[in-house]
């Protein structure tokens, strides 16, 4: 079985389901998808909301481990986003020699505002951790109480590893960064990331893969009727 979880904020919840769609239409593996909603992690996720946290799952997501009882791997993915390959792919990528296996982007960001008017932070390893492959047992630093009380940047940054070294690179491929990225053709990108702002907000609505989105999202409201001919 393979564990996704998903990051879940209610402003973005089309997105979740949409990205959950993209995921099991193209599996060839059985796929559990648990959304990480802090309405359902009362007692878990206690710290205050920090006004540069632009989604609900900023900091949860580091809680995919623990959640797992620290156990076999799971994939954590930021719900602004649409697989067009197979997870079963990136599942495949898994490297007991690492703690953690990430897209190691260097990624600057030039604009000061992202969507819903949210500041946009800049710091090394930037987006590194929306999409993570967790080799659960190597991250039992992620307890409850440190992912409450670690600070953001030591969260984003790896820094609860001993070291670098124990985090592991997957194919750029598998977290696109949907209007920055321009050297990946369109044929070889299995994970499209809407990191700036995804076309379910009507002031993205024709960003770049937005009509994947809408096509996805159609598939994803099918509903097949068989007419009453009585």
């Amino acid at each position: 079985m393979i564990r996704v979880f998903i990051g879940f904020d209610p402003r973005e919840t089309v997105a979740f389901h949409v990205l959950s769609q993209s995921i099991h239409d193209r599996a060839s593996e059985p796929v559990s998808i648990t959304p990480i909603m802090l309405s359902q992690l009362d007692g878990l996720m206690t710290r205050e909301r920090n006004p540069l946290q632009s989604t609900d799952f900023s900091f949860s997501r580091f809680l995919t481990p623990y959640l797992c009882d620290f156990e076999g791997w799971a994939v954590f993915m930021d719900c602004d986003m649409l697989v067009l390959d197979d997870i079963a792919k990136l599942w495949a990528l898994r490297d007991d020699a690492y703690a953690v296996q990430v897209v190691k982007h260097d990624h600057v960001p030039e604009e000061e505002v992202k969507f819903l008017g949210a500041t946009q932070t800049k710091y090394e390893k930037k987006n590194w951790s929306s999409v993570m492959l967790f080799n659960c047992a190597k991250c039992q630093a992620l307890t409850p109480d440190y992912v409450n009380t670690a600070s953001g940047l030591q969260l984003h940054r790896f820094q609860w590893l001993d070291s670098d070294d124990l985090i592991g690179e997957i194919p750029h491929r598998w977290n696109h960064l949907v209007a920055y990225d321009k050297t990946v053709p369109s044929g070889d990108v299995s994970n499209l990331h809407y990191t700036i702002g995804g076309p379910y907000f009507e002031e993205f609505k024709t960003t770049d893969y937005a009509d994947e989105w809408f096509d996805e999202k159609d598939r994803m409201l099918r509903c097949d009727q068989t007419r009453d001919t009585s």
